[in-house]
């Protein structure tokens, strides 16, 4: 387990290191188009901003919003410094509402599923004592809230923010996980117009014009797994399998433990595949998938691992299946640390539309560690030829 720390702790170093500089991010408009993904803090807002409340005239925001991901934090606000607050996240695709407001603690969820990949129209106003959520111009929530203790006139100031809440998570009548891979557009936020505050460990990148299930490695970074948290052995005969779907070239994946290194590199039939660029609109990326898409069968047995039906390692020195119990690091997309198992990587570039371990769907936002260019459930279509 300390090799497992002293490779997470090596990761995130660059990380830890700016957190403790507290550099101040930059100021962006609230009105363009945001990706909400790609950072390292789990709660805190990718950029927030604050008003007067002498100086609000209207409450209601609305604003255009697309994602694959089932569960995640959207749109937060608060006044009284957090004593007052609300969040509208995602939990299995279903908006949901959370308040928090003098000795009342309120959860909804209601409506219907957003996380379809199409552009939705969402908007959050105040009525009196109703929140009223519309989608597509259609009422899809209402709550409504009276408390004795609640003061019907307010002073101060009211914040908003947006990817994370400015309160303590245990606040939260209902928990949730708050890593959101979506993107907003054309928002509206009361009636301010001033730049945003952007936290200074996210890292802004564009939007894909169109996307699909899975999770999009761009040929940097990786996704790294404690094995002792996910499903373990059923039975020997079988062992545990890994299986990976999608189209990619690179690293698929790594195993390590003390004294312990494993690297599955390109498949045979990926080899030989060449890199398509992608046109962009902002920076430069490109995807490098191959021209069919692949199934990969990972087996690890007591003394040996497999893949696709075929022998790759045999050992009787070491039990595997100990070993993945006690914990490993499982990587997808490369090999972490600084050997030069590492050094020598390509990073996998290109779509796992699904990852498999013993049957159960991996979803990558819960990720021991994630570099931050890895997009957690959106590829850019095959058709894509740019980004907005």
């Amino acid at each position: 387990m300390n090799y497992l720390k002293e490779v997470v702790i090596l990761l995130l170093g660059p990380y830890l290191i700016l957190l403790c500089r507290r550099v101040s991010g930059e100021q962006i408009s609230g009105k363009g188009i945001i990706n909400l993904a790609h950072r390292q803090s789990k709660w805190t807002p990718l950029m927030q901003t604050s008003a007067n409340l002498s100086d609000i005239t209207s409450i209601r925001s609305f604003f255009e919003f697309r994602t694959l991901d089932p569960e995640g934090a959207i749109f937060y606000g608060d006044t009284k410094e957090g004593r007052d607050w609300f969040v509208l996240s995602l939990r299995d695709g279903i908006p949901e509402m959370q308040i928090g407001k003098a000795d009342i603690l309120v959860s909804v969820k209601g409506g219907r599923k957003l996380n379809d990949g199409a552009w939705h129209l969402l908007e959050l106003r105040s009525e009196g004592k109703f929140v009223v959520l519309e989608v597509n111009n259609n009422v899809e929530l209402l709550v409504g809230l009276h408390s004795k203790l609640a003061e019907d006139e307010l002073t101060g100031k009211i914040r908003l923010a947006l990817g994370g809440m400015l309160v303590d998570k245990q606040k939260l009548f209902h928990p949730f996980e708050p890593e959101m891979d979506a993107c907003i557009r054309g928002g509206h936020w009361l009636n301010l117009s001033t730049p945003w505050d952007a936290d200074s460990t996210w890292e802004p990148r564009p939007c894909f014009s169109e996307i699909k299930k899975g999770s999009y490695f761009p040929g940097t970074g990786v996704a790294m797994f404690n094995t002792s948290d996910l499903p373990g052995l059923k039975t020997e005969e079988a062992g545990i399998t890994v299986e990976i779907f999608g189209s990619w070239t690179g690293t698929t994946l790594s195993l390590q433990s003390t004294g312990f290194e494993y690297v599955l590199r390109e498949l045979d039939g990926n080899k030989d595949i060449k890199e398509m660029q992608l046109g962009l609109k902002e920076g430069s990326e490109s995807v490098a998938p191959p021209h069919e898409p692949a199934t990969l069968t990972f087996t690890i047995l007591k003394h040996s691992l497999v893949v696709n039906s075929k022998p790759e390692l045999e050992t009787e020195s070491l039990d595997f299946f100990s070993m993945w119990k006690n914990g490993m690091l499982l990587t997808f997309g490369g090999v972490p640390g600084d050997s030069e198992a590492a050094k020598n990587t390509h990073y996998l570039r290109g779509c796992l539309e699904k990852i498999l371990v013993q049957g159960q769907v991996i979803d990558l936002d819960r990720a021991l560690y994630k570099h931050t260019a890895v997009s957690s459930h959106s590829c850019p279509t095959e058709a894509m030829n740019e980004l907005t």
